[in-house]
């Protein structure tokens, strides 16, 4: 079976009846770009939630697998494992990574959270939802083309909107650094999304929902 599931994944369909239906783990992705010159960038915010989850969790980033940063722990309520995952090919290569994760650990798409900046919400502002169009990132964008699929769940992280127009002013501002204003605020915006990611852990992603998509809900003043 695993044999005919791998070939499923493979060629980007997801066969439901091939799936582990006992498996209560999750995955959880953090999207960001490898090496120094990414390393503050507004495009790695979702690298930097899922380092701070992992402090939470006490678990270390410190396995190499997948083409990925990879470490796993126990989920907080005490079912199954949480696997934690920083792809180390660049933004638009991410679905390699992912791919091979949801292969190897059997996971439905359903199991897989991904958290990653978003250039349509306000800094200070988190949207989490299930499914839907990459909207322009590539980090999503490749996850869907290697997945086949988008029924996955996203923490969407807001950095707020370039000053310019265009995909030029787009790319300089999430590859850019984040300002004065933005630094004094990134603090409870990290630890706003790894709240929203605990409890989703702990409650489900409808109770996180619940309390998280909406205004204020990081604690702190948004920027547009």
């Amino acid at each position: 079976m695993l044999g005919a599931w791998s070939a499923a994944l493979a060629a980007g369909l997801f066969v439901p009846s091939q799936m582990n239906p006992d498996a209560s783990d999750l995955l959880v992705v953090g999207l960001g770009n490898p090496g120094p010159d990414y390393a503050r960038s507004r495009h790695n915010v979702g690298w930097t939630c899922l380092e701070e989850l992992a402090r939470r969790l006490a678990v270390k980033l410190d396995r190499k697998r997948w083409q990925a940063r990879v470490g796993a722990g126990p989920r907080p309520e005490g079912s199954g494992r949480v696997w934690l995952l920083m792809p180390q090919t660049f933004m638009n290569l991410s679905g390699e990574a992912v791919r091979k994760a949801v292969r190897d650990l059997r996971l439905d798409p359903s199991a897989l959270w991904v958290v990653y900046d978003e250039i349509d919400l306000p800094l200070c502002r988190l949207r989490i939802r299930v499914g839907g169009r990459s909207a322009g990132h590539n980090g999503v964008r490749s996850i869907i083309a290697a997945l086949g699929t988008d029924d996955f769940v996203r923490f969407r992280v807001g950095v707020g909107r370039p000053a310019g127009s265009g995909r030029e002013a787009g790319v300089r501002h999430v590859l850019g650094r984040f300002s004065k204003a933005e630094q004094e605020r990134l603090g409870a915006v990290v630890a706003g999304v790894a709240d929203a990611l605990e409890l989703g852990l702990r409650s489900g992603v409808e109770r996180a929902m619940d309390v998280y998509n909406r205004a204020g809900a990081l604690g702190c003043e948004e920027l547009p």
